[in-house]
């Protein structure tokens, strides 16, 4: 069987603690063949769906730096939810402009 590869449907948004929640949907896949790899600018996801010869794959990247080694992932009915906070940022200043 030909393996097809697609690029899985990722949703993200901020939360209210100043952390990066992320999902990503793998429907029919099972945990143990879900590879994540992150890095502060953003993250590689791949996924095999052995049975039916689908693999997603894809990388993403971030507005924002984040911490990657707080990290935190759980797979749940074809979904990955990932939390990952954002790296503290440097402080802001105003340009004026002429």
């Amino acid at each position: 069987m030909a393996m097809v590869k697609m690029s899985p449907d990722v949703f993200s948004c901020s939360d209210d603690k100043g952390n990066l929640e992320i999902q990503i949907n793998l429907p029919g896949v099972k945990k143990e063949n879900i590879e994540l790899k992150m890095v502060e600018e953003g993250f590689f996801i791949r996924a095999k769906r052995e049975e039916t010869g689908v693999e997603y794959a894809g990388t993403y990247a971030f507005c924002c730096g984040v911490v990657p080694q707080k990290a935190v992932a759980r797979y749940c009915d074809g979904k990955l939810f990932v939390i990952v906070p954002y790296r503290e940022t440097s402080e802001t200043v105003n340009v004026e402009i002429q």
